[in-house]
């Protein structure tokens, strides 16, 4: 089965720092339908201010990671890390027994945008634990590299849920496919431009809900960069 969310139907919210909006229920935004997809639990797509950003807060027992499109990402935790993320940086925050953390544009002078995603962890209270990677271009192009997986395997950063996250670029005359094991389900966010995928347009902001299907076609795209979320039912 197969079910589109559009870009205009998610939730939104405007704290002029921050511009953001939810593919899923988050914060102030509430909606039954969409309080997540199996284990994905949050996509915020986040445009924060120069010089502004989220002050220090906590969490606990939760997945996170953070997918630069544009900017400097500035971020600091308790555990000591501190880092400027950029576009390619992927970052992963397993939250366990509990971490308190600040985001911020690096920036005085251009916005940030970026994806703030939550997954379930399958495991609780464990110690908390930070990983960053670097995603260049060309290593998309065409092709999905894994960059989020339960083993770390291939490079990717490692997180405690049985699921696989996915990178792609396509333009005109890529072609993709992805095929589903039984049992799992399939999320594409497109993150930017265009892409055709399992016969359904997709552009910036929307995403596609796929269940009880074998296989993920991509193409016909239009400077598309894509998420795609492998999922245990």
């Amino acid at each position: 089965m197969l079910k589109v969310r559009k870009n205009e139907d998610r939730g939104f919210a405007d704290h002029g720092w921050l511009k953001s909006f939810h593919s899923f229920s988050f914060a102030n935004y509430h909606d039954p339908e969409h309080m997540g997809f199996g284990p994905l639990l949050v996509i915020n797509e986040d445009r924060v201010a120069p010089g502004q950003g989220f002050a220090t807060h906590g969490h606990r027992d939760m997945e996170i990671i953070s997918y630069v499109l544009d900017g400097a990402l500035e971020h600091k935790d308790s555990m000591g890390n501190g880092s400027v993320l950029h576009y390619g940086n992927v970052q992963r925050m397993s939250a366990g027994t509990g971490v308190r953390h600040s985001e911020f544009n690096h920036s005085q002078s251009e916005s940030v945008h970026f994806l703030q995603i939550w997954i379930e962890p399958n495991v609780k209270g464990i110690a908390p634990s930070y990983e960053e990677k670097s995603f260049d271009q060309k290593s998309k192009t065409g092709r999905l590299r894994l960059i989020a997986s339960s083993d770390g395997r291939d490079g990717s950063v490692m997180i405690h849920q049985d699921a696989a996250v996915y990178a792609a670029i396509l333009s005109r005359g890529d072609s993709i496919r992805h095929s589903l094991a039984r049992g799992r389900n399939a999320y594409l966010y497109a993150a930017s431009g265009g892409v055709t995928a399992n016969g359904i347009e997709l552009f910036a902001g929307d995403a596609l809900k796929l269940t009880d299907e074998s296989l993920v076609t991509m193409g016909q795209a239009e400077k598309a960069e894509v998420l795609l979320f492998d999922l245990p039912c």
